[in-house]
């Protein structure tokens, strides 16, 4: 038996629990002693693909392609880090009898990137951005960096500082309350540009996508890419996701979505809501000069600059395992983030002056609101019962018109 053979069947446990230091800890142990047996590149990928393996094995071994693909290419920039906060008081410190949510998040953070970047000549930030949270997420953070080794490297920010600002990317939010999670990430990489970083990461502020994985990101951009998109719908990615969060009708409303950002999907940019993406700084430029929406829908936004932009795009595979009991589309309300999510896609797509089908986005003006959207997300239309993913937004499969009609049909019944 080889020794890599030897590894994995003595290394793997089976289970990882994303709120545990400790399997996050052992994540790290086991990409190193991968990386210590020397696999090929095929190797690797074949571990982090093969369902049939270990989920805590394969996850080491996505971890061991990004330190891998990292020390390959020639990248010494500054890199940021920014993830907005919200409700996040919880998930920021440990998991206990009186915090059951807890995943230690920015400590977890902090030994991921350390693990991943301190080996190389790259440095490194963290911006953690408060988006208004009436629970003062920022005090929280602030008080965690302070108990960690690498504490130094968070610089810990507040929305409401920058809300005042007469010019720049927030000039046209008026107040913190105006914001969905994109006027903080806009807050926050406007700060790290000015600090000089040369690229910005976008996440989440909790444990779903570990940060050991920026490798990744890195690589596509030292390779040309001036954006890099995390594809969790690549049929490389690992995704684990609580996706009965949502009714059955969840089918219209991406049908809706995708038809209106055709100009993105027709790319092949499916994921457009994935936290873990990469903007180099001259995508920055282009995409912060005119933010067309503080909400949900910045993810599309910024996307549709970097497209209108002439910036290349490129897509990699990631691991993601949804933290569910703590998402704001939960906390705040899931059809409320998807009336930001529509809304916002439409005002960016009419903003950024990029191909999307009108009459789709003036349905969503008419019936893009929460409780349309809580009605019809238990809901399906026969047009669109057992339709591929890959088929929605497909006019072919049911035309603006047709999905005005059914919904006037539904909206009646509301009354």
């Amino acid at each position: 038996m080889s020794e890599l053979e030897v590894f994995l069947t003595q290394a793997a446990r089976g289970a990882f629990d994303i709120s545990s230091t400790d399997d996050h800890r052992r994540l790290r142990d086991l990409a190193d002693g991968l990386l210590a047996a020397d696999p090929s590149d095929d190797d690797l990928t074949a571990i982090s693909i093969g369902i049939d393996r270990p989920i805590d094995l394969r996850l080491g071994a996505t971890l061991a392609r990004s330190k891998r693909q990292l020390g390959q290419v020639a990248w010494t920039g500054r890199i940021a880090v920014v993830f907005a906060m919200w409700g996040e008081q919880r998930r920021l410190r440990p998991r206990g009898d009186l915090n059951p949510t807890g995943e230690d998040a920015l400590h977890v953070k902090l030994d991921q990137l350390d693990w991943l970047l301190d080996s190389n000549d790259i440095d490194w930030l963290i911006y953690p951005v408060d988006d208004g949270d009436p629970d003062d997420s920022a005090a929280v953070a602030e008080e965690r960096a302070l108990l960690h080794d690498r504490g130094d490297r968070v610089r810990v920010l507040r929305l409401a500082d920058g809300v005042a600002d007469t010019t720049g990317p927030l000039a046209g939010l008026g107040h913190v309350d105006e914001s969905r999670k994109g006027g903080a990430i806009i807050h926050g990489a406007a700060a790290a540009m000015a600090d000089g970083c040369d690229a910005v990461v976008m996440t989440d502020a909790d444990n779903s996508v570990n940060l050991g994985q920026v490798g990744l990101l890195i690589a596509a951009h030292a390779r040309g890419a001036d954006v890099v998109i995390g594809d969790r719908k690549h049929p490389e990615a690992i995704l684990i996701k609580a996706e009965a969060r949502w009714g059955p009708g969840i089918v219209v409303l991406r049908h809706m979505q995708r038809m209106v950002g055709r100009a993105l999907f027709e790319r092949g940019l499916r994921d457009t809501q994935a936290a873990f993406k990469l903007y180099g700084r001259p995508a920055l430029d282009d995409i912060l000069a005119a933010p067309s929406t503080f909400g949900f829908a910045f993810d599309s936004d910024w996307l549709y600059g970097a497209v209108a932009g002439g910036h290349t795009i490129e897509r990699v595979p990631f691991a993601f395992i949804d933290s569910f009991e703590e998402s704001a589309s939960i906390t705040q309300g899931p059809m409320t983030t998807w009336e930001s999510l529509l809304q916002g896609l439409v005002a960016a797509a009419r903003s950024r002056g990029v191909d999307h089908d009108e009459e789709m986005a003036s349905v969503i003006d008419d019936y893009g609101h929460a409780p349309v959207l809580e009605h019809v997300v238990q809901r399906v239309p026969p047009e669109l019962e057992g339709i591929a993913d890959d088929r929605l937004g497909d006019p072919d499969i049911m035309s603006p018109a047709r999905l005005r009609s059914w919904l006037e049909r539904e909206v009646g019944l509301l009354r």
